[in-house]
């Protein structure tokens, strides 16, 4: 394979910086893996409407579970020696919450790692809790929580048929809910108005996305665009008129832009904003003042373009206060005037904080994690290197505090998905194997989102081939600039990341010294025939993007790890959980079954009462603990 070299200058100097913060010193404190993963004492803060009421998230018999705190009006801290706690679950972290005006808070939870979602309801006056969605098997989702209607929201499930969602008017107080609009057969989603009408709808076919829009509701749906799924214009909400509609398109462009679409005959606006380099990812706008407030992008690190002054000011206000971190607004109280805000860097989840715009009051609600010292973690740097077909490829390095920028053990981890990618950030996992004094590369391998169609679309029945080779020539970049021992490189990843684990030891069998699989696919056509109902819309697109386990049966036959165990020979730890809908646990039992019949050194880990990636916290706890043990036996031995 021809040599990697990188990219460009500045590239050079990214490397440089690298090294000059890793100059080698007094060894760093290690922290316990407890430390990392443990759940945070407190976390996801949430505002009832009126502001005056805080919920959020604290460990009950382990599980996350909502509590509800008074939020002082004069800016001062919350007393959470009084908060309340609201809900009692014990099998499972309650999966997300959110108020319903000041005295009902609304939850989603799953049972085993299902991700058959139930919505739940609190009655904050009486603390009487009701399942609102009590059918087996299902999955419940929220719509629109219609802020001007006290007793009602919008929810999907697919209690008629498993691969489609209808449409309810659920009440959430009585649980009572009335069809709002039956699916036909093909739409996966729906759009309400700012008046929480039905007004627009996307569908499928597999390979062609089309938008539905109607006058109201009494109207008909009809069709006014059909594009193939290469093609992206989603729409985001309405203008504040209810006439036109912010979407995200890249309709005769390679990046997303933000444009406003004509709902009668589908043209588009001039973008109101775009980015040369990176897809748009978002836009967000105050439903108070009605006016558009942010669009969201990733370059190397998350980034806004602001609309308005007035949001424009309140960034000014609290960065002044908390200076040196990123920045996220994470809830408002309807009034828009008290603000959940979150400071964050890649070396620390940071603090939470209520910020009370009339008075310019910031108030702490404490750190997410305060059992970590920022200062014992490890800068992530963005980096770029060169495929060997001359594509772009950027990506982020972690070296360990304190570790000279040479002769490195190295984690290679590409991300899941694989239609997603990797962001700066703090990560526990990435901080946790960098306290444990190995590098940590990932990649945003082709196929990663947010870089544009083009790049994109050449991961289109590239699992095993391109998209893998772009994950080796990193490798190889690594030992080519002298960071990697290239006798000490592993590779561990989740979901699409385990399948490229599983693909690394197997195609390239010579390349690395250990391997961590966590709940990836082996087999490409046992993976086509058990994934869930509601994804079974998308198969004919996934047969496109992945290939057609009848007309590309070679292609997945050569691609899929199982086929090829006669080729590995690096020590391999799988780890799976049983209830898994996404990669059934047979894509990790049959590879074990395939490796041990050979005599590899294959060690399994599964878990009952887990899905896609471990939620609870003491199988997070014996799954690092033993990645940890099994990295440290095959990584840190001397180079030969």
């Amino acid at each position: 394979m021809q040599s990697i070299v990188a990219s460009s200058i500045c590239n050079i100097l990214l490397l440089s910086a690298l090294s000059g913060t890793a100059m080698a010193s007094e060894p760093v404190r290690q922290y316990t893996l407890q430390d990392f993963f443990a759940k945070p004492e407190r976390s996801v803060f949430r505002l009832s409407d009126d502001g005056k009421t805080l919920g959020f998230m604290q460990p009950y018999q382990r599980r996350q579970n909502i509590f509800v705190v008074s939020l002082p009006s004069d800016g001062t801290e919350p007393d959470f020696k009084s908060a309340r706690r609201i809900t009692d679950e014990t099998e499972r972290d309650i999966a997300g919450f959110f108020w319903k005006g000041n005295h009902t808070i609304l939850y989603a939870k799953d049972f085993g790692g299902d991700e058959n979602y139930h919505l739940l309801s609190v009655d904050l006056q009486g603390y009487v809790v009701k399942d609102l969605t009590p059918f087996p098997k299902i999955r419940a989702s929220v719509v629109d929580d219609l802020p001007d209607d006290p007793e009602h929201i919008l929810i999907q499930h697919n209690k008629r048929d498993s691969q489609l969602f209808d449409l309810y008017r659920l009440n959430v107080k009585t649980g009572e809910s009335e069809l709002v609009a039956q699916n036909p057969g093909n739409i996966t989603e729906w759009i309400t108005d700012h008046a929480g009408l039905v007004r627009m709808a996307v569908t499928t076919d597999g390979v062609n996305n089309s938008i539905l829009y109607r006058n109201s509701e009494d109207d008909n749906f009809r069709n006014i665009l059909t594009t193939d799924f290469r093609t992206t214009v989603a729409p985001l909400f309405f203008t504040f008129d209810n006439k036109s509609v912010y979407a995200l398109s890249n309709r005769g462009r390679d990046k997303t832009a933000l444009v406003i679409l004509n709902p009668t005959d589908a043209t588009e606006s001039a973008p109101l904003y775009e980015h040369a380099e990176v897809d748009l990812s978002g836009a967000s706008y105050s439903r108070k003042r009605k006016v558009l407030t942010m669009a969201s992008f990733n370059t190397w690190k998350s980034q806004r373009h602001l609309f308005d002054h007035a949001t424009a000011d309140i960034f000014e206000k609290i960065q002044k206060k908390v200076p040196d971190y990123e920045l996220a607004i994470q809830n408002t109280n309807l009034e828009e005037n008290t603000f959940v805000v979150a400071a964050y860097n890649d070396r620390t989840p940071g603090s939470r904080y209520i910020y009370h715009a009339n008075s310019d009051i910031l108030t702490s609600l404490g750190e997410i994690n305060p059992r970590i010292n920022p200062s014992d973690m490890a800068p992530m740097k963005p980096v770029t290197y060169t495929s060997r077909d001359g594509l772009k490829i950027n990506g982020y390095l972690t070296v360990p505090v304190n570790k000279e920028l040479k002769n490195l053990a190295v984690i290679i981890n590409p991300h899941g998905g694989p239609w997603v990618r990797d962001n700066w950030g703090y990560n526990p996992e990435i901080q946790f194997l960098a306290n444990r004094g190995f590098a940590v590369f990932q990649m945003n391998y082709r196929g990663s989102t947010g870089y544009g169609r083009a790049f994109w679309e050449k991961s289109f029945k590239q699992w095993g081939k391109a998209m893998q080779d772009d994950i080796t020539d990193g490798v190889a970049w690594l030992v080519s600039q002298g960071i990697a021992d290239s006798q000490r490189i592993g590779i561990y990843g989740g979901s699409y990341g385990g399948y490229a684990t599983l693909a690394g030891v197997t195609f390239t069998p010579d390349l690395y010294a250990a391997a961590v699989d966590y709940v990836g696919v082996s087999n490409l056509f046992t993976f086509m025939n058990t994934i869930p109902p509601y994804w079974k819309p998308y198969l004919a697109m996934m047969h496109e993007m992945v290939g057609d386990p009848e007309r590309d049966a070679e292609l997945l036959r050569a691609a899929s790890p199982v086929f090829h165990v006669d080729k590995i020979m690096t020590p391999l730890f799988i780890v799976q959980g049983a209830n898994d809908p996404r990669v059934n646990k047979n894509e990790s039992d049959q590879m074990v079954s395939a490796l041990k019949k050979r005599g590899v050194e294959v060690q399994y880990m599964m878990k009952e009462n887990e899905g896609h990636g471990f939620q609870n916290e003491e199988n997070q706890f014996d799954f690092y603990g033993a990645m940890e043990q099994f990295l440290k036996r095959h990584l840190t031995r001397q180079s030969k």
